[in-house]
């Protein structure tokens, strides 16, 4: 190659690059604009962009290409976010990377971004005050998703005020603890710094974490506490203990001055059970009060199967769950009431049993009597996979059966829950942190020479995946949930 042509091509390639950074620069202000003004929170299908850096907003218009199937342009997503600023929009979370894929399929039909603007979002305009009246939470426990449920809250505060975490009750509190509690929040050997302001008020008991001003409550019986003294009203009590686990013992907190509602994280017996995006529009909020988020391997297998169950029909099937270790094992050798769990837990891996087959039931009815599951447990702290062999009732080919998961994905109302993974290098550690309870290891899928039998791998953050579906079933029987552009 000539030299000069070289140095013209390198320059104007990196020119192009920076002008690239500049309208991501654009973009990250008018990000922070909106949901400080206006409460309104953009992604960029489905992935979150609110504090993330210039470089990951350039990646992400790249994955849309290459994953969504769509070639945005960040100079478009630009505009068209500076543009919704000066628009009175309700509180509303909007999919600025489907706004700028619709501008270019459509942008032809309307005399400006304005316009088109107003033709997609008409129904989001702000009409007196559209705000959600916040609902109190108060985080009985705080486990591995108890305290991940404090961090995700915190850091959500500032989009819409939905839910306000107002305390954090456990069995002891005194200044060594509240020390211990503060960094436990600030600092996660799985999910890495909090990255926030932490404080401890010895004197009155509370942490406060970016501002927010939480009660730290000392107490063993649930019935006991009057959270009406802390200026706690209409609570809604999110139970991570583990220790209660039906109707009878979880609406012990309903007697608790203050408490309106009841969610545990945990399978619950005589509850319903509840993976958000599939069932929970079963559910009558008026009437119910105690409700049940199942597990994390049930929310991380429903919404595949679902999308199976329905488009496909399964047959029958077993799951195989490649799960993470827990506080539940020994960390070296001792006594258990399960034995093989009293292995150590950093050496060894375990079989036991999973309820997740049978739960599922309880999600998708139509699974009825289909499914085995069991699992193993694994020496990696985080990060859990499941293995689905099934039959399938109607024979489809390997890409029929990708295009259909790719579909759900992307539209419809699992979107939130499955990530399709094109990613032919994904181990466990890649998916820490993914906001969706399923993440669809594409490349691996087989699918047998006749058609009717799949093996479908779904891997999932059986901490933080788990986590957010708490969080979305936590908004929902709240009654706070905000406008939805997907």
């Amino acid at each position: 190659m000539d030299v000069s042509n070289a140095a013209e091509t390198y320059s104007h390639e990196l020119e192009g690059f920076v002008s690239q950074q500049r309208a991501a620069v654009d973009l990250q202000h008018s990000i922070g604009k909106l949901l400080l003004d206006h409460s309104i929170e953009l992604v960029l299908f489905r992935n979150h962009l609110v504090n993330v850096s210039t470089s990951e907003i350039l990646r992400l218009h790249a994955y849309a290409a290459k994953v969504v199937g769509e070639s945005i342009s960040v100079f478009d997503s630009a505009e068209l976010a500076e543009l919704l600023h000066g628009m009175k929009l309700a509180p509303a979370k909007i999919d600025i990377g489907k706004l700028s894929a619709e501008w270019r399929h459509e942008g032809g039909a309307f005399d400006s971004k304005e316009a088109f603007l107003a033709s997609k979002l008409g129904g989001f305009m702000a009409g007196g005050d559209d705000r959600p009246e916040p609902r109190d939470v108060v985080l009985y426990g705080f486990g591995r998703i108890g305290r991940l449920c404090a961090r995700e809250l915190i850091k959500q505060a500032g989009k819409g005020q939905q839910l306000r975490l107002r305390a954090v009750v456990t069995r002891k509190v005194d200044a060594d603890i509240l020390a211990s509690r503060a960094a436990l929040i600030a600092n996660d050997s799985v999910h890495g710094e909090f990255g926030g302001s932490i404080d401890v008020d010895v004197e009155a008991k509370c942490l406060i974490v970016n501002g927010q001003r939480i009660h730290m409550i000392a107490a063993s019986d649930p019935a006991s506490i009057d959270y009406t003294s802390y200026g706690i009203q209409d609570a809604l009590v999110v139970d991570n203990t583990g220790v209660y686990r039906d109707r009878e013992a979880l609406s012990l907190h309903l007697q608790s001055a203050g408490v309106s509602k009841v969610l545990l994280t945990a399978p619950g017996k005589g509850i319903p059970n509840v993976v958000y995006g599939i069932n929970h529009g079963d559910l009558d909020l008026d009437q119910e009060t105690v409700y049940s988020a199942a597990s994390c391997t049930t929310n991380a297998i429903s919404p595949v199967l679902k999308v199976i169950e329905d488009h496909f029909g399964v047959a029958s099937g077993h799951i195989e769950t490649v799960h993470a270790y827990t506080n539940d094992q020994n960390l070296l050798d001792n006594m258990h009431k399960k034995h093989r769990r009293g292995r150590s837990a950093a050496v060894n891996m375990v079989i036991t049993e999973t309820g997740a087959g049978k739960a599922v039931t309880k999600v998708i009815p139509e699974l009825e009597g289909k499914l085995t599951a069991n699992a193993v447990r694994v020496p990696t702290p985080n990060g859990s996979l499941a293995i689905l062999n099934l039959t399938l009732d109607k024979a489809t080919t390997r890409d029929q059966l990708l295009a259909t998961l790719k579909s759900a994905a992307l539209q419809g109302a699992l979107v939130n829950q499955i990530h399709f993974s094109m990613n032919e290098e994904l181990v466990s550690n890649d998916i820490i942190g993914n906001e969706c309870c399923s993440v669809f290891d594409s490349p691996a899928t087989i699918v047998s020479q006749d058609g009717q039998r799949v093996v479908l791998y779904v891997w999932y953050d059986n901490e933080f995946g788990y986590t957010k579906q708490v969080i979305r079933l936590a908004k929902y029987v709240a009654k706070v949930r905000r406008n939805i552009y997907y």
